[in-house]
């Protein structure tokens, strides 16, 4: 993530990834602040066993955007909602990279983590049965808790 303050959104993507039992690694990386780390991480990330990225930054959000332009792995992109336009300054950022640096861009802030973190487990287990297991475990606990029919909030019934 680029900054502390991003980790309010970016937790959500380590909740998931700790639900389903997928190891990660969590660091602040600013594109604009730490620009050294960026560039060691980024192109370092292979080599040192990382298989997938989820890079969360708001506002002008290049931190996706640079580490897909490092490293050859798949980089999901994470617009953290800001207080200048709600994210779609992070969004906009993240979403149009150039042909040939490709970033999958999710939505702001909560879901957009979250659903990275599934994504992300996804393509891991192409080759983990067993995550693919947990993953598809997940879907089915998800569906499970989806009621048939509404029921009344204020009665209760």
């Amino acid at each position: 993530m680029g900054s502390q303050s991003d980790w309010a959104t970016m937790r959500h993507a380590a909740d998931t990834l700790d639900s389903l039992g997928v190891p990660y690694a969590a660091r602040i990386v600013s594109a604009h602040r730490t620009p050294d780390r960026l560039v060691a991480f980024a192109q370092g990330a292979k080599a040192a066993g990382h298989r997938v990225v989820i890079a969360g930054a708001g506002g002008a959000a290049h931190l996706p955007g640079m580490t897909a332009s490092m490293t050859p792995l798949p980089v999901f992109g994470v617009p953290v909602e800001t207080h200048a336009l709600g994210g779609r300054d992070s969004l906009y950022s993240i979403v149009q990279m150039p042909a040939g640096v490709p970033v999958g861009t999710l939505a702001i802030g909560r879901a957009g983590a979250i659903n990275a973190a599934l994504l992300a487990a996804a393509v891991l287990a192409l080759s983990d049965p067993a995550l693919a297991d947990r993953l598809d475990a997940h879907r089915a606990r998800q569906t499970a808790g989806v009621a048939d029919v509404p029921r009344d909030e204020a009665t209760g019934g």
